[in-house]
């Protein structure tokens, strides 16, 4: 595991084992990734090129996210929501493919984001929560305070996350900063 600039973040690269016949690694064992909560739903999501989904997060309980993408290549965002962390509002990018087979773990209390950046991606991700769509957020994906350097100029976007509100037209008391 490799420990990222915004405390929480983790790179986890796992053993890959390959031959002939192609190649074989775990993705996932509960006790090697210690720190981590035990996960309780999977999602998949397939996309095309200049997709662009998010930011994304749920309020308390809030749901940490073991990313992985299973084939082609996303540009994947975590923004730090936790009011109490000293990278409050910042956010951290990492590439996530099919060759590598890096995830990233990313803990209660971020929003999350991705944009394909091959012809088409699907993308994997545990979660340490149910889904609840009344404590389901977004914050606009274009959101000028958090300055994320999206890798394309033309994002493909749901009408959801067309309308996101800025972070600054937020109700603050939706987000529970205790995540």
């Amino acid at each position: 595991m490799q420990t990222l600039r915004l405390p929480g973040l983790q790179l986890i690269t796992p053993r890959v084992y390959e031959d002939e016949r192609g190649y074989f690694y775990e993705s996932y064992r509960a006790l090697s990734h210690a720190g981590m909560p035990p996960f309780v739903q999977d999602n998949l999501s397939f996309s095309r090129q200049h997709t662009i989904r998010g930011l994304h997060f749920q309020s308390a309980p809030g749901q940490a996210k073991l990313i992985s993408c299973l084939k082609g290549e996303i540009w994947d965002v975590a923004v730090d929501l936790r009011a109490d962390s000293p990278t409050f509002m910042q956010w951290e990018a990492v590439h996530l493919n099919d060759q590598t087979h890096q995830q990233l773990y990313i803990p209660v209390g971020f929003a999350h984001g991705f944009c394909v950046l091959s012809q088409e991606a699907l993308v994997h991700y545990k979660v340490s929560s149910f889904y609840h769509p009344e404590t389901e957020k977004s914050i606009r994906w274009n959101d000028p305070d958090l300055n994320v350097a999206w890798p394309t100029k033309t994002p493909i976007l749901s009408p959801r996350d067309q309308i996101s509100p800025y972070w600054k037209e937020m109700n603050q008391d939706v987000v529970d900063h205790r995540m």
